[in-house]
C-alpha cells in the first residue's frame, strides 16, 4: 500500500510532506533524496559499464592493428587472443545494455566482469612490467561498480517484482 493511500495517515503528516519540499507528494524529503541517490548510482554503474565496453572495443582495434602491422611470434596465438577479446567486448556491451534495462542477470554479470578487471588491476601493480597507472585505472572503476551494485537499493532496482510472470 502506498503512503498516500494509507487511511491511518493523518493530515499533519501530509502537511509535513508538503512543507518538506519533496518533489513527490506522499514521500518525505529523505525518501526523495534516497531515490535520487539510487538514480545517480544506477547512472554511474551504466556509464562505467559503457566506458569499459568502449575500452575493450578499442583494445580489439589495437590488437588487430598490431596483428596487421607487426609480425607476431605466433599467428595462431595472436588470432586466438583477438577472438577472446572480441567475445569479451561483446559480453561487456551486452551487460552494459542490459544494465540500462535493469535486467536481473546484468547485475551478476557486471560483478563478474568487475572481479576479472580487479584481478588484472592487481597484476598491473606487480611484476617486471608493473604499471601503477594502468592498475589504478582498472581498480577504481571496478571497486566503484562493485560497491554500487552491492548497495541494497541498487540491488533491489535490479530485481524483478515477486508477482511478475518472469520471476522463477
Amino acid at each position: 500500500m502506498n503512503r498516500r493511500d494509507d487511511p491511518a495517515r493523518d493530515d499533519a503528516a501530509r502537511d509535513e510532506d508538503a512543507a518538506s519540499g519533496s518533489p513527490h507528494p506522499g514521500t518525505s524529503a529523505r525518501e526523495s533524496a534516497a531515490g535520487g541517490g539510487v538514480r545517480v548510482a544506477l547512472t554511474v554503474v551504466s556509464v562505467l559499464l559503457f566506458l569499459e565496453a568502449a575500452v575493450v572495443s578499442a583494445l580489439v582495434v589495437w590488437l588487430v592493428i598490431d596483428l596487421v602491422s607487426l609480425e607476431p611470434s605466433s599467428y595462431v596465438t595472436a588470432i586466438a587472443l583477438i577472438v577472446i577479446v572480441v567475445i569479451g567486448a561483446i559480453w561487456v556491451w551486452a551487460v552494459a545494455i542490459a544494465s540500462l534495462r535493469r535486467a536481473p542477470w546484468a547485475r551478476a554479470a557486471a560483478i563478474v566482469w568487475q572481479i576479472l578487471q580487479l584481478s588484472v588491476a592487481v597484476g598491473a601493480f606487480q611484476g617486471l612490467f608493473a604499471r601503477a597507472d594502468v592498475g589504478w585505472a582498472l581498480l577504481v572503476p571496478a571497486i566503484t561498480v562493485i560497491g554500487l551494485l552491492l548497495w541494497t537499493p541498487v540491488r533491489i532496482a535490479y530485481s524483478r517484482p515477486e508477482g511478475s510472470p518472469d520471476a522463477a
